[in-house]
């Protein structure tokens, strides 16, 4: 059996998937040779914990380069199997058991077993512990090592999504008892092992031989990653050959590139959006008025003419997008309308508003000028927006979750769930507004565990619209993912849609002509 559709575990309520060799292409026939990539989001503070990862050149670094997880989202958004080679569940999906893959090892020539996984996964969940995976864990009562090669998942309530779930990339399976050399050197079972790294500046890896994946990934016979943030030489650096690909282009230097014979640009859509988050429980934002004020005051249309220049398209205050099942495509829009964005600043008993909006290119491409437009539209309505730009550099660590209100990006989720959980989950670390709504909260709950696909959807177009109408989430944009490669990259003909770089997966699915 190949990767499971999500559509059909939903239909079943039972899951049930091998690692799917025949899901990849086979091994280009002109396999090796070096392969360079130029990427934003490294940091200084950098590190092979996973559940540090936040942006696109840690995560391809460790997932599907170092290590691996329990599963993985196929580039046509079906699961396969990674480290787990099959799985069932109960009836009501509450009781989960995955059949690990056997003959595989460790860099270090350890061993992988179910005490691996359980070890891993409880990481997330220790005392003191800060992971963007905490609410994935801590959904699991129970974790029983069955044999060496299997293991039992007991969960609160019944979750179809499950599997899914265990593909998240905070989810890196490490060496039992060797776990904190592990996080230091970066030992894990993925296809490259780590011969270099130097946080915020380059990964070096090199490709395991007889790797348990054969010949179906890993097609380099050496990886490079470099630290690029900066937009311009990040462009620079595969215009003259320097790298082999490059994340995130520049929109307004994309005419230059697709003029350049030796330059391909990929462009998919998928459920990656820029947003402005606020402190619902912070002044003025825990007032529901204000926050509709401001979801009023803001251009989402002239976002997308002048921050993606067209590469995506209006959002409506939920991370909910076109590559999710339950995309609540017929919701009304909320439109720019400052008359309406004055009257809910009067109902909240307010004649203007001056707030500060924290903003770094750090957080996306364009983030600085979005918010400037943002300045200019709530003008209009009597909302004064003071436009803070921050460092790059620890913008994630030192602003987002921490100022009342800034810029930030999400690449989203492949299930509603899995995004639901891990931002707008009361209490959760990562919910970057702080938000709790109680209808909001009971739905969650509710289509966790709903099988039945009509009642699920119900459910989640719902929640949509209480983000919509009382969430504490500017979204007024989705952003197509767009990247470059040389000439000499050869990549699947279908690309991946939820992550940047091919599912973050571009050192296992491409290769070089």
């Amino acid at each position: 059996m190949s990767g499971l559709s999500r559509r059909g575990l939903l239909k079943t309520g039972v899951a049930a998937g091998v690692l799917s060799l025949s899901g990849m292409p086979l091994r280009a026939q002109t396999s090796g040779g070096k392969f360079t990539a130029g990427l934003s989001g490294a940091n200084t503070s950098d590190s092979w914990d996973g559940r540090t990862h936040s942006d696109v050149f840690m995560i391809s670094a460790a997932l599907g380069g170092v290590f691996d997880a329990l599963t993985e989202v196929a580039a046509d958004g079906s699961l396969q199997g990674e480290l787990a080679e099959s799985w069932e569940a109960s009836p009501d999906a509450k009781v989960w058991t995955f059949n690990l893959r056997q003959g595989v090892t460790f860099h270090n020539g350890k061993a992988f077993g179910a005490d691996d996984v359980i070890e891993s996964l409880q990481l997330h969940v220790a005392e003191g512990a800060k992971s963007a995976a905490q609410p994935l864990v801590a959904a699991i009562t129970e974790m029983t090592k069955i044999t060496e090669h299997q293991v039992q998942f007991t969960l609160a309530a019944g979750n179809a999504d499950f599997p899914y779930l265990m593909s998240d990339y905070h989810l890196l399976i490490y060496p039992a008892g060797q776990i904190e050399e592990a996080i230091s050197k970066g030992i894990g079972t993925g296809l490259y092992q780590v011969q270099a790294f130097e946080p915020g500046v380059r990964f070096v890896g090199k490709r395991v031989a007889d790797h348990y994946k054969g010949d179906s990934a890993g097609f380099f016979e050496e990886v490079e990653l470099i630290a690029i943030n900066d937009n311009t030489a990040r462009m620079n650096a595969l215009m003259t050959g320097q790298v082999d690909a490059i994340n995130r282009i520049d929109f307004k230097a994309e005419a230059l590139m697709r003029a350049n014979p030796n330059v391909t640009i990929q462009e998919v859509t998928g459920n990656q959006h820029y947003s402005f988050p606020m402190l619902t429980k912070s002044a003025p934002f825990d007032d529901v008025n204000v926050r509709q004020a401001l979801k009023y005051g803001i251009n989402r249309q002239e976002m997308v003419d002048k921050i993606l220049l067209g590469h995506g398209r209006v959002a409506n205050d939920t991370p909910i997008g076109p590559a999710n099942q339950y995309f609540h495509s017929e919701m009304e829009q909320l439109a720019y309308d400052p008359d309406k964005a004055k009257f809910h600043l009067k109902e909240a008993g307010l004649d203007s508003l001056n707030i500060d909006l924290s903003a770094s290119n750090a957080a996306f491409e364009g983030a600085v000028d979005a918010a400037q437009l943002y300045q200019a539209a709530a003008a209009p309505a009597g909302i004064n927006i003071n436009v803070v730009q921050e460092p790059a550099d620890g913008y994630w660590s030192n602003v987002w979750l921490k100022k009342p209100f800034c810029a930030s990006y999400w690449t989203g989720r492949s299930t509603e769930d899995w995004m639901f959980s891990s931002a707008y989950e009361a209490g959760v670390p990562w919910n970057d507004s702080q938000w709790d709504d109680p209808r909001f909260q009971e739905l969650l709950f509710s289509a966790r565990a709903e099988l039945d696909s009509d009642k699920r959807r119900a459910q989640y177009h719902e929640m949509q619209e209480i983000l919509r109408d009382r969430g504490g989430v500017i979204i007024p944009m989705f952003a197509n993912f767009v990247q470059a490669v040389s000439s000499r990259v050869v990549s699947p003909d279908v690309v991946g849609n939820t992550a940047q770089m091919d599912n973050n997966r571009m050192l296992e699915r491409w290769s070089l002509s």
